[in-house]
């Protein structure tokens, strides 16, 4: 896209939602490390999504996580979402941490944990209702550790089965992303371990339901552009998880381990429609600070997908498709490579010029003093964090 200002028209446009999970503590098997001035209620959380959106311009969406987020009066959250300049994102379902749900909780085998599972699902439709959020998130610990323990056709029956109640209970301008994931905590077999599980059990259920990438997902070595570029080829592509990895399921700041795999993402992204609001992809943050401080962090995160979407809107398509139809294999990286050694902060400083923000939306932050302020203010009270 060779025209400046279609290309900041897109940038302005962008909407990148951040997780209410990422305000607060984390940490590993090992360790949480607290932190100062972290959100002791959902409220809290909101408030700090609210600084990232205030200084990034293109996120005024928010996931919640349930119970997590759970609140006695959802309209009261959401009027206050409202008030901040904020909405309600995607309510994410937590079948992961009770008791019961050791031996999975839509798949287990015991029909009692089950429903209990299942009940949890349409609780968070209800809370969808509530708050307005049109995207249910699933993602399944399911899945088991050792051969035999369970029959693995039987539990893509039971998934099956579970999907398909609360798929009806969605209302007709609500969806379902189902996420999906090699492995952890299950290690012998994952009910949802791929993107093909995901995508076969959303076909089946209909156009409400679609398919989570999370970038931290996969095997090493797995080409997720291709993913995506198919998912959204078949319409299937309803949002994204961006994180980034170094081994695993790290979930650092996105972009932090391999900013030019984030680039060729949003080139499929953009080459393929993803960015128009018609195609629906929800471009969501899913990451834990662990050793950083929560909000800085965050607004690094938003300004890595938005440099790297910069870089992608910023691709002579008609050079790359000449090249591409004329075999010029060294023509075509290099139009890509083009664009990913662009340096688009200049571009992006214009663009949040034009929004009237300033250019550097993290060191305004931090010469802001609001981090100072919630240090201060938050004394007292349980802390919120993975898992509270």
């Amino acid at each position: 896209m060779s025209d400046v200002s279609a290309v900041k028209a897109a940038l302005k446009s962008q909407v990148i939602e951040t997780p209410s999970w990422g305000y607060g503590n984390s940490g590993t098997r090992f360790k949480v490390f607290a932190q100062p001035g972290v959100p002791r209620n959902p409220f809290e959380k909101l408030a700090d999504a609210a600084q990232v959106h205030a200084h990034t311009g293109v996120a005024p969406k928010v996931s919640l996580h349930i119970p997590w987020d759970r609140v006695e009066d959802y309209t009261a959250l959401t009027r206050y979402a409202e008030e901040l300049g904020l909405r309600v994102g995607a309510i994410n379902s937590n079948v992961f941490q009770d008791e019961d749900f050791k031996l999975g909780s839509v798949t287990h085998p015991d029909p009692k944990v089950r429903r209990k599972a299942t009940d949890h699902l349409l609780e968070c439709v209800d809370i969808m209702d509530a708050t307005g959020s049109p995207d249910l998130k699933l993602w399944f610990s399911d899945g088991t550790n050792y051969p035999g323990q369970d029959d693995i056709a039987g539990r893509q029956d039971r998934l099956a089965e579970a999907l398909a109640e609360v798929y009806e209970r969605l209302g007709d301008d609500q969806r379902m992303l189902l996420e999906y994931k090699l492995f952890e905590p299950a290690f012998y077999t994952t009910d949802v371990p791929d993107w093909g599980t995901s995508y076969a059990h959303c076909l089946k259920l209909g156009p409400k339901a679609q398919v989570v990438v999370d970038t931290g997902h996969h095997a090493p070595g797995t080409n997720i552009e291709f993913i995506v570029a198919f998912l959204l080829r078949e319409g299937k592509l309803g949002a994204f998880d961006f994180n980034s990895r170094f081994y695993a399921d790290d979930d650092l700041m996105a972009g932090a381990a391999d900013p030019f795999q984030l680039f060729r993402i949003m080139h499929e992204v953009v080459k393929n429609g993803g960015l128009k609001s018609e195609t629906g992809v929800n471009f969501m943050l899913d990451q834990c600070h662990n050793i950083e401080a929560k909000i800085p962090a965050v607004i690094r995160s938003v300004t890595n997908v938005q440099e790297a979407t910069a870089k992608a809107l910023l691709i002579d398509a008609e050079a790359l498709a000449a090249a591409q139809l004329s075999g010029d294999v060294l023509a075509a990286n290099g139009v890509l490579m083009d664009a990913f050694n662009t340096d688009v902060r200049p571009l992006l400083a214009a663009v949040r010029e034009e929004l009237g923000l300033a250019p550097d939306p993290f060191a305004a932050y931090l010469a802001s003093g609001n981090q100072e302020r919630i240090a201060a203010d938050r004394v007292g009270g349980e802390q919120a964090g993975w898992g509270a």
